[in-house]
């Protein structure tokens, strides 16, 4: 029997509303990244949200996590088709580039920022829908844009006024090496076969590089001690990495040597990277990426080298608010008080034009159906909390004076001046008083 009082529905666990205080840091970090993306020239471009499954289960291996346990996927009950929302963004780009022939005349820098998806258990910094911004240059073979894209990544730390974010270095070299390594590796780990977890055992065979990532602490010593794939590498895959150190180096860019680095997918060669932080605690990840020559062919495009990075933008903002650096100016510019209802088109046509010249402006509306507008006191009251720089206070005699008054509520002694309405442009533009991002 249908219950008489409707049950109250919620959001899906671990799929968050982002309100409008944490939106506005949101909303900074962005624009900080477009202005960063428009100086390096990289250029905007926004893929689907849900893409055929095939694309993940060929471009990130059948055998990682995302694609073993943590995918969203279903299918379309119209046409069968198997479906996934993307659990990253990488793969829909390099798809996007192929199926629209974006090579053909030249390499391409590209960005983008949104939304993705993986069934996790949710936690700090670890959710079911989190949000990514990524960077990905393709069609460039050479080191000098590996190091680029880690000079970027490090430039939006740098603009954003974070601390304390050290960048790890490896090189996974080509995929024979990785072969030899991959032998090695299984054959060392085999001598240990009865200290490996159920984790290490079922990936023994299928994906032994990510046993190197475990985080299992009775584990550590053995891969401490395994075979490094750097040991395996060629002169040319040496000479790349040594490449990208030295551009790094030349610009000053701190890096250590992470051996056991290897990411989570298994479309990386040669560079990977993370830059990593010590205040988040276990999700500690806050921007990853690496080259990835071979993606491209993987998914049924022509051969392409690219090289890539993605950053988790909850993580970003859980740093940024760990640093106190992620404070930012919601207020309006002014607040309109307007006593009479019977002043409000012309206080609202005042407002318009405040707001043509760049101000913020909050209105107050009336306050029941009737069309009060509520006392002077509970107006300047909410003028206050509002956090406005001034109150524009719209009375009847200043109207019929074809004046306004403006009253300072920021200086401590609330001084007020009158201005004429008929040259709201002369004075207008100085009550902007909200910082430029």
């Amino acid at each position: 029997m249908a219950s008489s009082k409707s049950e109250k529905v919620t959001s899906v666990k671990g799929m968050n509303d982002i309100l409008p205080l944490d939106s506005a840091r949101w909303e900074w970090l962005e624009a900080k990244v477009r202005d960063l993306m428009a100086r390096y020239a990289y250029r905007n471009i926004r893929t689907p949200i849900v893409e055929q499954t095939a694309l993940f289960v060929r471009g990130l291996g059948e055998v990682t996590d995302i694609v073993e346990k943590e995918m969203y996927s279903f299918e379309d009950r119209l046409n069968g088709e198997q479906l996934t929302l993307r659990p990253e963004a990488t793969a829909g780009v390099v798809r996007a580039v192929a199926e629209n022939s974006l090579l053909y005349d030249g390499g391409k820098r590209l960005y983008y920022m949104g939304p993705m998806f993986r069934h996790e258990k949710p936690q700090r910094g670890r959710y079911r829908q989190f949000h990514q911004i990524g960077a990905e240059a393709l069609g460039f073979p050479g080191a000098e844009v590996d190091a680029e894209l880690i000079l970027l990544a490090n430039a939006l730390w740098r603009e954003l006024g974070l601390q304390n974010v050290r960048l790890e270095l490896n090189s996974l070299g080509q995929p024979a090496e990785r072969q030899a390594h991959r032998a090695a590796l299984i054959a060392y780990l085999e001598q240990h076969m009865d200290a490996l977890d159920e984790e290490a055992r079922r990936r023994l065979y299928s994906n032994p590089l990510r046993i190197l990532d475990t985080k299992n602490p009775a584990l550590q010593a053995i891969v401490n001690a395994a075979p490094k794939l750097i040991e395996f590498l060629g002169e040319e895959s040496l000479s790349h990495f040594n490449a990208v150190k030295a551009i790094l180096d030349a610009n000053g860019v701190a890096w250590t040597l992470n051996p056991r680095l290897v990411r989570g997918m298994d479309y990386y060669n040669l560079t990977v990277f993370e830059f990593v932080t010590d205040q988040l605690g276990s999700q500690g990840t806050i921007c990853g990426g690496g080259r990835y020559d071979y993606l491209m062919e993987q998914i049924g495009g022509k051969p392409a080298p690219a090289v890539g990075w993605a950053l988790g933008v909850e993580r970003v903002l859980e740093l940024l608010k760990e640093q106190g650096r992620a404070e930012v100016n919601v207020a309006p510019d002014v607040y309109a008080v307007v006593p009479n209802a019977a002043s409000l088109p012309r206080a609202i046509a005042v407002v318009e034009q405040l707001r043509e010249l760049g101000v913020s402006v909050q209105i107050h509306a009336s306050t029941d159906a009737a069309g009060s507008m509520g006392s002077m006191k509970s107006q300047f009251k909410r003028a206050d909390a509002s956090g406005a720089s001034f109150a524009l206070v719209f009375g009847e005699a200043e109207l019929e004076r074809d004046v306004v008054a403006v009253k300072s509520l920021r200086d401590g002694e609330g001084s007020q001046i009158e201005q004429p309405l008929a040259q709201i442009a002369s004075w207008g533009s100085t009550l902007q008083s909200r910082p430029v991002h």
